[in-house]
């Protein structure tokens, strides 16, 4: 009787959008006024709250500090963690480091691939910024749906340099894929030829050379495990000397990619160490969490703090490591790159703390 009624409570916030913005404001006063250590109260109390007063179809509106509009679908953690942002304008949609890296590479760059553009949380940011040069996005997305909010969100910014692509990056140009698991978590398996619900892969390299494109200078993956794949196929890309070789941005995870051995010892890793790049992992919140005005932490590929339940992170390769010796950067060791607010603040919250400024 008491869960009906707090879901009939829920129900009747979540039918008036003023109702609704004030209760999520409420659920992030509660964030701050409690201290919990070792409790996620946004994954375990607050972030379920917020998620009762949305549907999986609900299209949401949201403005970041820079005039740059996204709509999306509720149906993710992405989703949720932009809803519940401090500020409520703030400066990026989904990982907040992440976003700001990309920025900065994408000053160096106008050709750019991105593997699982979703709705063009990084993308649009990235088309913004090469846009005055004559920058394209070339955009990935095998989700219909997601690729349709990218096309949109295209649209609401005025961004006519992105290129959305059906099609799956793999180390071939041959393959049918298809997405198994639900929205952002769905990673890509093999499928028969015949399958309704598959998609065509296509090799980087492939692509642009149909497309006429003969540079490239910044490279996006995060593909749920179909990182390698989608890198092999960018192999004569990679292979050019520093100058010409594109900056590399992907994700590992411990779900696809054993790094027991040490990370340098992935396969993935092995692939770029031996065209020369440098890799470093790159120290972020997995949400939406104000970072402004703190430099960009990076970690050395061998001062990787790796303990912990299975769990992934981002990385960046470049072959000049020289561009992060700026004020932008903070190079750091034997700490995780996963940013936890719950966790232990020696491994997992920012040099200096979390609201060192």
């Amino acid at each position: 009787m008491v869960e009906d009624k707090a879901l009939a409570a829920l129900k009747r916030i979540a039918q008036d959008e003023a109702w609704r913005a004030a209760f999520i404001r409420q659920l992030i006063a509660f964030e701050a006024a409690i201290d919990a250590p070792g409790v996620d109260v946004r994954e375990e109390i607050t972030g379920p709250l917020a998620d009762a007063l949305f549907d999986d179809d609900q299209v949401v509106r949201k403005t970041l500090s820079s005039g740059v509009t996204f709509e999306f679908l509720y149906r993710s953690k992405i989703a949720r963690d932009f809803v519940m942002s401090t500020p409520e304008a703030p400066d990026h949609a989904w990982e907040p480091q992440t976003s700001r890296l990309l920025v900065n590479l994408a000053r160096r760059a106008k050709q750019v691939v991105i593997g699982g553009a979703y709705f063009g949380d990084h993308a649009v940011l990235i088309a913004r910024e090469i846009a005055p040069r004559g920058g394209v996005v070339h955009a990935f997305e095998p989700n219909n749906q997601q690729r349709a909010m990218l096309v949109r969100n295209a649209e609401l910014n005025g961004l006519g340099n992105i290129r959305p692509r059906p099609e799956g990056l793999w180390s071939d140009s041959t393959t049918k894929l298809k997405l198994v698991g639900y929205d952002s978590f769905a990673s890509a398996e093999v499928a028969e030829a015949d399958a309704a619900d598959g998609f065509r892969t296509v090799t980087i390299a492939d692509y642009l050379e149909a497309a006429g494109v003969d540079r490239l200078d910044l490279i996006v993956v995060d593909i749920e495990g179909a990182e390698l794949g989608a890198l092999k196929g960018a192999e004569p890309f990679l292979a050019l000397p520093p100058g010409q070789a594109p900056d590399i941005l992907f994700e590992v995870h411990r779900h696809y990619v054993d790094w027991s051995n040490g990370l340098e010892a992935t396969e993935i890793a092995r692939l770029l160490t031996g065209h020369g790049y440098h890799l470093f992992a790159l120290r972020d919140f997995n949400s939406n969490y104000d970072l402004s005005g703190r430099p960009i932490e990076l970690i050395p590929a061998d001062a990787i703090h790796l303990e912990g339940p299975p769990h992934g992170f981002n990385m960046v390769a470049v072959k000049d490591p020289a561009i992060f010796e700026t004020d932008a950067y903070r190079i750091v060791r034997d700490v995780s790159p996963k940013l936890l607010r719950h966790k232990d603040p020696r491994l997992h919250h920012p040099v200096g703390g979390l609201q060192a400024r």
